[in-house]
């Protein structure tokens, strides 16, 4: 039985207790006690492309939200123990199958079986909506998503000069794009949405046509369920992103398919309210939008650059479930108060 209960604890790799923890990059942390507290909702989040569930960037992130929410429960998704491995992944796979294994992986933490709270930095905030569309087992309270490509890319994602392996998932997947190849082993690929070739998007796309239900004949009604039954859907742009073509897909917007090939059409952006997916209510979107429940918000910035004075108010407002949450979060939001412990100008830059 100890031997089950070990092998339980090392499954909840990257849930972190600044206390109890003992935390080594590139190895699987020691849980070495559950101190948290019950009243508060836990907490789920997914990394950005290039990222990994235990980087640097990401345990500071977590360790300001467990100062913030003393003793919540935190659990950061990775799709390898090893962290190059897991970074990897980013990159490479079948974007459906690690939706599919993080769903596995999340039904055997006992400490979220009656629900989290979920935070997506870039590409994780739309597979963070993938699981609650299809699976949402344990359920997800509040989404907040950073940066995220929910109407996907019509260009693919820069990579840092150095980063090799990024630019060879860009190189493949810019060489055949909608090949079935790459739609099952190129991450980017499997959200990258050309307003230029919009049937050929439809035909090919495995991942994001599917989650945005943008194929009409082949509908799934339970994601439009699942998703409406968010408390809140919170979508963060970055004011000054240049590595998501277009911004405003974190938002839900995306390029105008041009009537021609006047290259002027091609920058028009469609709106949220404007997407047959949100007109339509093809997915949940507009329900929730009529309820009020979905926040668009802000960051001053380029991708990925999160500021102290940007994150702190939505994630003292929607993350924990802690009644009171939101007078302080906006009161935070319109005046800088409450923040002034830390450097309200400090910028936490995670990886796309």
């Amino acid at each position: 039985m100890s031997g089950k209960r070990n092998k339980r604890l090392e499954a909840l790799i990257r849930t972190l207790d600044p206390d109890f923890a003992v935390l080594t990059v590139g190895v699987s942390p020691l849980l070495l006690n559950f101190n948290f507290n019950s009243s508060d909702s836990p907490l789920v989040i997914w990394h950005g492309m290039g990222d990994s569930y235990n980087a640097p960037g990401m345990l500071e992130f977590i360790g300001a939200i467990q100062d913030m929410h003393k003793g919540i429960f935190v659990h950061s998704v990775y799709l390898a123990e090893d962290t190059k491995d897991d970074q990897r992944a980013g990159f490479w796979g079948d974007v459906n199958a690690q939706v599919a294994n993080v769903s596995e992986q999340l039904t055997h933490i006992p400490e979220l079986v009656r629900g989290f709270d979920a935070i997506g930095f870039s590409q994780g905030g739309q597979f963070l909506r993938a699981y609650i569309e299809r699976y949402n087992s344990p359920p997800v309270h509040n989404l907040i998503t950073f940066g995220s490509q929910h109407m996907g890319v019509s260009d693919l994602p820069l990579c840092r000069p150095w980063d090799l392996g990024c630019q060879l998932a860009r190189r493949a997947a810019r060489g055949g794009v909608y090949t079935e190849w790459a739609q099952k082993n190129l991450v980017q690929a499997q959200y990258y949405r050309d307003p230029d070739q919009l049937p050929t998007y439809y035909r090919s796309s495995r991942f994001l046509a599917s989650i945005n239900n943008e194929v009409t004949s082949d509908i799934n009604t339970t994601y439009a369920t699942n998703l409406a039954s968010l408390n809140k859907l919170v979508l963060v742009l970055f004011s000054e992103d240049k590595t998501v073509v277009p911004k405003e897909t974190a938002w839900f917007g995306s390029y105008a398919p041009p009537p021609t090939n006047d290259t002027i059409f091609k920058k028009t952006i469609v709106p949220m309210r404007m997407q047959p997916v949100y007109v339509e209510d093809r997915i949940g979107l507009k329900s929730l939008d009529k309820r009020g429940d979905v926040v668009l918000e802000t960051c001053v910035g380029q991708h990925m650059e999160l500021s102290t004075k940007c994150w702190k108010p939505l994630v003292r407002r929607y993350v924990g479930g802690l009644e009171g949450n939101a007078t302080a979060a906006v009161a935070e939001m319109a005046t800088g108060a409450g923040i002034q412990d830390r450097d309200s100008q400090a910028v936490l830059r995670l990886e796309a």
